[in-house]
């Protein structure tokens, strides 16, 4: 999408439209083997520390403290692989190879796929629990 030309340079709008895959199974079989109300309980204390754990990460990089960041990243995507939350998973750790190789520009642009992802992934994910009840 065009926004304008100004001096002879077009500016253009990107709009970020980011896949979030999904794999139910992992979820199922927590159902299945817990039962319904037992895996309600586990699945939204995953959730909850998912939330907390990212929540966590955001105010770091605001803050520019990007120490053990890196150990924080590998939870997040151990955590997102646990419930199902493919995109996530593999994003988080796209993140951690952006610091691992001291990359600020690919960070920035990762580190907000990653906000978006994982808004999307936590908002499908509480709505999907909501159903099962």
């Amino acid at each position: 999408m065009l926004a304008g030309i100004e001096g002879g340079a077009v500016v253009v709008a990107l709009c970020p439209n980011d896949r979030v895959r999904q794999d139910a199974e992992p979820i199922a079989t927590m159902y299945r083997t817990l039962g319904t109300a037992s895996a309600e309980q586990v699945v939204t204390r995953a959730l909850t520390e998912l939330a907390i754990t990212m929540a966590g990460l955001a105010s770091r990089v605001r803050a520019h403290d990007l120490g053990d960041m890196a150990r924080q990243l590998r939870r997040l995507q151990r955590m997102s692989e646990n419930l199902g939350m493919v995109s996530l998973g593999l994003i988080a750790d796209d993140v951690r190879v952006c610091l691992d190789r001291s990359d600020v520009t690919a960070f920035a642009a990762v580190w907000a796929r990653l906000l978006r992802v994982a808004e999307r992934s936590l908002a499908s994910d509480r709505d999907l629990l909501g159903q099962t009840r």
